[in-house]
């Protein structure tokens, strides 16, 4: 079986995104890397690196979201190289949130993949809720020292 190609591993990486938003983590942990080197920086903050760290931090986001329904990718650029692509894109989805009312999302997201023996696999992902153009207020925050 030929490895799937770069906008292969894209569409399967769609098709796992949405899980998340319904409580289920296991397909986008699937896309991932399980090497030391990975990376996740997601909406709830901090960034987990090496795979048990990754896999919690999966687990943790999927279980604050329920009724996910995905609305659609804004692809801004992707790039693929040799061995190495990554995608800029924004998400919109919405769901419930820790058991709240049903709300709209968008995230802005970079993915970078890399090849391993043979395959895209996920090395790091950057969710967060600027998808819009922000004030220069939001960048100070408390240090909490």
């Amino acid at each position: 079986m030929l490895a799937p190609s770069f906008q292969e591993e894209v569409d399967r990486y769609h098709a796992a995104v949405p899980e998340i938003t319904q409580g289920n983590p296991g397909p986008v942990k699937e896309l991932y890397s399980r090497l030391d080197d990975v990376t996740l920086a997601n909406p709830f903050g901090g960034i987990a690196r090496g795979w048990a760290q990754v896999e919690a931090r999966l687990d943790q986001a999927a279980r604050q979201f329920q009724d996910g329904q995905m609305l659609g990718f804004d692809t801004v650029t992707s790039y693929t190289a040799r061995d190495t692509a990554y995608l800029v894109e924004t998400e919109h989805f919405r769901a419930r949130l820790d058991g709240g009312a049903i709300e709209e999302f968008a995230l802005r997201v970079t993915s970078v993949f890399r090849r391993e023996e043979g395959y895209w696999k996920l090395v790091h992902r950057h969710a967060d809720p600027a998808a819009r153009p922000q004030s220069r207020r939001s960048l100070s925050q408390p240090t909490g020292s």
